[in-house]
């Protein structure tokens, strides 16, 4: 059974920002855990959701885990992404798709939040330039 990670993010028309997913994409490949890990965007970006499962499918895995880059379970990973799961699923029968919790809820988020506060009182700029 080969497994893909599809990691989902909203995309935007700012190439910098969909770079971030390029670059945890491939971070996460480096891995021993998942070889096989995709980036893909909702919107305003490429590839589609349903681009980049298809790819996952045809390197061969057998199970995709849908992974959103998203901070909270808003409506995009409550309904979008749900719906995407099912008609990925219905169009690849034979291939598992399994819709991960979104980043936000996860302990660690915690850490994460204190080390960028950290960054500002050493004096970085919270504040990213156009």
């Amino acid at each position: 059974m080969s497994t893909a990670v599809l990691l989902i993010a909203h995309g935007s028309r700012r190439l910098e920002a969909n770079q971030d997913l390029v670059a945890v994409a491939e971070a996460l490949r480096t891995t021993d855990e998942y070889d096989l890990v995709v980036p893909s965007y909702l919107e305003l970006a490429e590839p589609s959701i349903p681009d980049g499962a298809r790819k996952c499918v045809e390197l061969g895995a057998s199970e995709v885990r849908m992974l959103p880059y998203f901070l909270s379970a808003g409506s995009h990973v409550t309904r979008d992404l749900e719906r995407f799961r099912n008609d990925l699923a219905a169009e690849f029968p034979a291939v598992s798709f399994k819709l991960c919790p979104p980043l936000g809820l996860h302990p660690l988020m915690l850490d994460i939040i204190r080390d960028r506060l950290r960054e500002t009182q050493n004096g970085t700029s919270c504040r990213v330039s156009d």
